[in-house]
Parts: C-alpha cells; structure tokens; sequence
C-alpha cells in the first residue's frame, strides 16, 4: 500500500472535465483502489477546488467537489507545523510557487510516496519526504 498525493488540478479532472485528462485520473484510482493505496491531499486542495464554483456562484459544483474530498477514500492533511518546516526548505527555490511548495510540503509532511501533478516543472524537483514527484501522463501506480 501507497499513500499517493493528487495535486488539485487532478480532482479539477474528475469533477468537471470528461476528456483524456480525467480518464487518465480515473484510470490511477481504479488502479490504486486495486492497490489499495491511500489517497491523500491537503486542505489547500479544497480552498483551491473551490473557488470557481464560488466566484460563478455554483453551489451545486461546490457540493460535488466537497463530498468528493470528504469521501471515506480521501484524506485532507492540513498543512501543520510539519509541513510548514517543509514549506520553509522548498521556497528556498524561487522556481516553486508557493502554492505548489505548500502542496509538496504537505506531501512530504504526510509521508507520501509518490506526487501526482500535471505541472511537468515539478516532476524535476527533489523532496526530502515524498519519494517520487510524476507527472499525470507518466504517472505508474
């Protein structure tokens, strides 16, 4: 068993996208639920799903991406004393934004063993704490 990080853009995927993207996605967690490796992400995750749906004032989209976070097979870390520390040593790296570095942070304050994104800038970065960083398109589980 894996504990998998998803970078936001991925559940973005899931909800609102049915192209190649979000049949990729679904492919990892058909894949995982095999596995039985733990998806994880962070409570930034949620404030950033969020935010459209609330700006268009889509309260139904809301809904959709919260019930998702808090489904029984998700968990949110927060981003604590822990990942914060990790947050310090990452923005030493003025090529990684911080809500990039935050969501890293997490990850690696988490333990996780592999990082999913679709930032192809953040597969070339190391970690201490998160054992692989790929990108969606490369990504094996």
């Amino acid at each position: 068993m894996s504990r998998i990080f998803f970078d936001t853009n991925l559940f973005i995927y899931m909800i609102e996208e049915t192209g190649r993207r979000a049949l990729r996605v679904r492919d990892l967690l058909e894949r995982m639920s095999e596995r039985r490796d733990q998806l994880v992400t962070s409570s930034l995750t949620l404030g950033e799903v969020l935010t459209k749906p609330y700006g268009a004032k889509n309260l139904a989209l809301a809904e959709r991406y919260e019930a998702l976070l808090n489904s029984p097979g998700v968990s949110v870390v927060p981003f604590d004393l822990a990942a914060a520390r990790a947050y310090a040593q990452l923005r030493n790296d003025k090529t990684i934004k911080a809500p990039d570095a935050i969501q890293l942070a997490c990850a690696a304050a988490a333990g996780c063993d592999l990082f999913i994104t679709n930032d192809d800038r953040l597969t070339r970065k190391v970690v201490p704490g998160v054992q692989f960083i790929a990108s969606l398109e490369r990504a094996v589980v």
